[in-house]
């Protein structure tokens, strides 16, 4: 049956800066697929720092040449299908235009199924431990950095990861946060791109005397050669990925078992259907899986991911969206049991939907 679509944009505006990047704007990016029985699929992507015209502008062409009023394939053939038509434009703002299509195309996949998102892509749902990565930013003083700890760690989260920058301050901030949390709560640093080598080796060096369970980023993500050094420094633990896009990019880091850590965002990889191959390609290396925030979405892959085990709590988009599960006493989630992701848009952004 031929379905309806329609791409919009919210400017999504932040009243103060979070996070060790400072964002304070995202362009979200709005999906939304209606069948000829009424079933509706909605999806989303975005981009962090707004700025994203052109990724709209991609996802309105895309929607009208492979989506409105055409008889869809199942969602990773869609995704295959679009996905294709990028070999003489590249992955770029492409990508990111078509997650918001293939979130859309699996909710309504699940959603006519009748069955959570999770159990549509060949999984169970499973309750996974969440760490907390909000509060943090590399500006505030030990004792700031500390307290947000200490109230992750009261509300049940089992890690945290404070904002670090390759810089002398770093060791006070581990261990202020190292203090304030009970002992059974593990640590990961998040370094945001800031280092250079020299710097990152100093840093890799510091989270190895303070058992850090991973550092996040803490070169570029295009510094290669940079990660290879740091892989052989017998430092701690690699994370990264969330600036990463295609299969290709991943793959160094993940045969090559530079980073343990792998962390698909996903507006930048495309969609949910690109973030399960990578788990799968992790899985398959013994690396794990922890993608860049969004946990109750997240929490579907989960369900079919077994290398998926942290979820990233990072609050950013939640006002936007409603329905998202809640975190439980024990420090974990487990993805809503409604049919798709269990996710409707805020009435008071649909207002704001800019087609």
């Amino acid at each position: 049956m031929t379905v309806r679509a329609t791409a919009g944009l919210i400017p999504y505006r932040l009243t103060q800066a979070v996070g060790g990047s400072g964002v304070s704007a995202v362009d979200v990016i709005v999906v939304e697929i209606t069948d000829s029985d009424g079933a509706q699929g909605l999806g989303f992507s975005y981009v962090i720092g707004g700025n994203g015209g052109v990724a709209f502008k991609a996802a309105q062409e895309q929607v009208a040449r492979f989506v409105d009023g055409q008889t869809l394939p199942p969602p990773a053939a869609l995704w295959r299908k679009i996905n294709a038509s990028f070999n003489r434009t590249g992955a770029g703002p492409n990508l990111i235009a078509l997650g918001a299509i293939d979130v859309a195309a699996w909710d309504l996949h699940a959603r006519k199924l009748g069955v959570p998102l999770g159990v549509a892509m060949g999984g169970e749902l499973r309750a996974v431990p969440v760490y907390g990565s909000g509060g943090f930013n590399t500006v505030q003083p030990p004792e700031a950095a500390a307290a947000a700890a200490a109230e992750q760690a009261a509300r049940g989260l089992t890690a945290v990861k404070p904002r670090v920058k390759g810089t002398p301050s770093d060791a006070a901030v581990l261990a202020a946060v190292r203090k304030a949390i009970p002992a059974h709560v593990q640590i990961m640093a998040d370094a945001n791109e800031k280092c250079d080598l020299t710097q990152a080796l100093w840093l890799m060096a510091l989270a190895r005397e303070h058992g850090l369970l991973f550092v996040e980023e803490p070169l570029p993500a295009r510094a290669l050669e940079g990660y290879r050094r740091l892989a052989t420094s017998a430092g701690a633990t690699i994370a990264t990925g969330e600036h990463l896009q295609t299969r290709a990019d991943f793959l160094p880091f993940v045969s090559e078992r530079i980073a343990s850590v792998i962390q698909p965002d996903l507006a930048m990889v495309g969609g949910l259907t690109p973030t399960l191959e990578i788990a799968t390609l992790a899985e398959a290396f013994d690396a794990i899986v922890s993608p860049h925030f969004l946990p109750g979405l997240f929490a579907h892959v989960a369900a079919a991911a077994p290398a998926l085990r942290w979820l990233e709590e990072f609050p950013l988009l939640e006002p936007v969206f409603e329905g998202w599960p809640a975190v439980a006493a024990n420090g974990t989630m487990t993805a809503s049991p409604a049919p798709g992701h269990g996710l409707t848009l805020n009435r008071h952004y649909r207002d704001q939907l800019v087609r």
